[in-house]
């Protein structure tokens, strides 16, 4: 089982592969389809189970706090621009330049998060620790994947 941090640095390259995918697509593709659907779903399940299993963590201590909310705020600001663009005809101009928005603020979010907050979750989320972590991560992703048309749902009802 990897620990957090190699389940989490796994996934953004995973990320950055799709957009890079997406972003040397063009118009309304089946390889640009395919690459958006799980680029899509896998950053959904991605950022729910980082929240439950990595943040919650790190919010319990005072100077994780920030770090934590300014994550999370930007994985709603991500979800936000992930549902625009999933209603969006892929083909239009507009489409390509929203999701170029999207790849700039996650590549921005990747590099914050593995550079600044790894640093600073390590003093917490020990050695000893990185496995549990890592397997708990790993397992609520699985979970996450099946409640992303619920999770949409209940919105939509909000």
């Amino acid at each position: 089982m990897p620990s957090i941090y190699d389940a989490i640095i796994a996934d953004h390259e995973k990320h950055r592969d799709l957009m890079d995918t997406i972003a040397n697509t063009e118009g309304d593709s089946k390889e640009r389809r395919e690459a958006w659907r799980e680029l899509y779903r896998d950053v959904k399940s991605h950022s729910a189970a980082e929240e439950e299993e990595f943040y919650s963590t790190l919010m319990n201590q005072t100077w994780g706090q920030d770090a934590a909310r300014h994550s999370v705020h930007e994985h709603a600001q991500m979800d936000e621009i992930l549902e625009e663009l999933n209603e969006m005809d892929m083909s239009s101009p507009g489409w390509l330049t929203r999701f170029k928005t999207l790849k700039h603020d996650y590549e921005h979010h990747i590099e914050e998060e593995e550079d600044e907050v790894f640093t600073r979750a390590k003093k917490i989320v020990g050695e000893e620790e990185n496995d549990a972590y890592g397997k708990r991560f790993v397992e609520r992703k699985k979970k996450e994947m099946g409640l992303i048309e619920e999770k949409k749902e209940d919105h939509l009802e909000d």
